[in-house]
């Protein structure tokens, strides 16, 4: 469990030399830097919000900035903070889709911008539910990981919403940071609220073909496929980073990996689908 407060305080003013780490985006734009603030951990998105993380991930305070909505606040939590926390608990959290399938939960990897929300929810408007959009909590179980549900919603680029769902779509509040639009689960677009046991695991590829195809990986490229999509906050703790090192290097001695590649077309998708539900029952 976590704690979500919204503070009405200023938030605390981090030295420079608490300053460990940042996220930039692949146009040099800033979107987060990260600070030690004594124990605990200070999120700066900057314009945005500033959010404090106890040590133990068990407790965030939120310091919205002047002008930013509830809806926009609560999107960065659960979106990028909560994922993060997970992480300060010693969770396996990483950045995938999920859906779910008569043999189990499917799970898509890979950069931005490869498809892995565009997949799911082509699946749950067919009626194969989907589990999470972006954070994939995994939960060792008797027999294998629990893929755990995350928040009903899914983001897709205004294109892939229009030509997925049209104006049928039930869309969230806009939130201040993105352009996506945010699709609410409902009679169309389904969601599953309990967990599934994790079935298959596809690492995307970029879309250069014209077919179908799945790829074996071996459990070194899986080691580093989720380490690169791990969300993960002490980055520099020896402890911690042994810790999920130990966790990713048994989850990628299991032989559910494999790369997936297919042409990045609207209307291959049910193709697309249909194959990978075959391929998950071998």
């Amino acid at each position: 469990m976590i704690d979500f407060i919204l503070a009405e305080a200023p938030p605390p003013e981090p030295l420079e030399s608490a300053f460990f780490h940042e996220w930039i985006f692949p146009d040099g734009t800033l979107w987060t830097r990260f600070y030690r603030i004594g124990s605990s951990y200070l999120l700066r998105f900057p314009e945005l919000a500033d959010f404090e993380v106890s040590a133990d991930g068990r407790v965030v305070s939120s310091w919205p900035f002047p002008g930013i909505s509830e809806e926009t606040i609560r999107h960065l939590y659960l979106n990028q903070v909560l994922p993060l926390a997970l992480s300060l608990q010693g969770k396996r959290v990483f950045h995938a889709s999920a859906v779910e399938a008569p043999t189990g939960a499917l799970v898509f990897l890979g950069e931005s911008g490869r498809g892995k929300s565009t997949l799911a929810a082509g699946f749950a408007l067919a009626g194969h539910r989907f589990l999470t959009d972006d954070a994939l909590l995994l939960e060792p179980k008797a027999g294998g990981y629990a893929v755990q549900p995350s928040h009903p919603s899914i983001r897709l680029w205004n294109d892939s919403k229009d030509e997925l769902v049209g104006d049928d779509a039930h869309l969230a509040p806009a939130v201040q940071y993105t352009s996506k639009a945010r699709l609410l689960s409902g009679d169309a677009l389904a969601f599953c609220s309990d967990e599934r046991m994790l079935r298959r695991m596809y690492f995307l590829g970029a879309g250069d073909t014209d077919q179908v195809s799945f790829a074996p990986m071996t459990p070194g490229e899986v080691l580093m496929g989720l380490v690169g999509n791990s969300f993960l906050l002490d980055i520099e703790g020896r402890e911690s980073l042994s810790a999920h090192f130990n966790q990713v290097a048994e989850l990628a001695n299991l032989p559910i990996f494999f790369q997936l590649d297919y042409p990045r077309s609207f209307a291959a998708l049910p193709a697309v689908r249909q194959a990978i539900l075959e391929h998950a029952e071998i």
